[in-house]
């Protein structure tokens, strides 16, 4: 879990969650919660909400409304916290977004994109996840969570391969359904901020490349999503995935990773 910023980034962090929780009718009751790097800050609110504060740079063009077309467009059944409010705001140096959500009463997975055992969960589990994502990917938008141009760049950069990098097939995507935005034992499906249009079996895809550290949740997860993996769709996503996942170890992310993804990298180009 991400610890707590310098002193100066958590005090500016807590004064802006202060004010919009003023703003917005809703008063703290529990300790903050840090998110990566100083970008953001989480706490419980009365009345079983939960507010989010998210944080930019002024110059920086924000891109956080992914959440809020989520709300609109994702379909009731897929399990998530409801989004009610959305207070945004900015000073000279910063531009800020607070969000109040349904508490969830249950927890995520795992801190971070790992999980590093199988978890007991019970068929139904895996079969709401996989009706949650196929629900998903046939959900019409306009957003893009991966671009072509950048995988033109990427894959053969981090896979150190040539490699085809025209994506084969396009389909809605969470894009971001790594083990920490994923609850159990009752499912829920965390931070929509990324979704929108990304290769055929990209969620399925990240949810295998993640469980590599551990073979019997990597095996269920093959098992539960093989109609989507086993395809070329399937095959070309995990290597989207897995240049993600190489290009963040360059920055000393998920490590331990490293040699089980390089074997199935060795594996899918044959």
């Amino acid at each position: 879990m991400p610890s707590a910023p310098d002193d100066s980034t958590a005090a500016r962090l807590l004064g802006a969650a202060e004010h919009a929780a003023s703003t917005l009718r809703v008063t703290i009751t529990g300790p903050p919660i840090w998110g990566w790097e100083g970008r953001s800050i989480n706490a419980p609110v009365e009345t079983n909400r939960w507010l989010r504060l998210l944080s930019i740079p002024a110059d920086r063009t924000p891109s956080w409304d992914g959440p809020q077309a989520a709300e609109a467009a994702v379909p009731e059944t897929v399990p998530r916290p409801r989004l009610h409010e959305v207070h945004m705001w900015r000073d000279d140096s910063f531009a800020y977004r607070a969000e109040v959500y349904d508490r969830v009463d249950c927890q995520p997975l795992s801190d971070g994109a790992l999980l590093g055992y199988a978890p007991d969960l019970p068929d139904a589990w895996w079969s709401a996840l996989r009706q949650s994502l196929d629900t998903v990917a046939a959900v019409e938008t306009d957003r893009v969570a991966i671009r072509q141009e950048r995988l033109h760049w990427a894959l053969p950069k981090f896979l150190e391969a040539e490699v085809e990098t025209e994506v084969p097939s396009w389909s809605t995507a969470h894009a971001d359904i790594q083990w920490s935005n994923i609850c159990g034992p009752k499912l829920c499906i965390l931070d929509w901020e990324r979704w929108g249009l990304a290769p055929a079996g990209y969620d399925a895809a990240t949810l295998f490349i993640s469980s590599l550290i551990a073979p019997k949740l990597a095996d269920r997860v093959w098992r539960e999503f093989a109609y989507v993996l086993d395809t070329p769709a399937g095959r070309f996503s995990e290597l989207v995935v897995a240049s993600e996942f190489l290009q963040g170890m360059q920055r000393g992310n998920n490590l331990e990773l490293e040699g089980p993804l390089r074997e199935r990298v060795v594996q899918l180009l044959g």
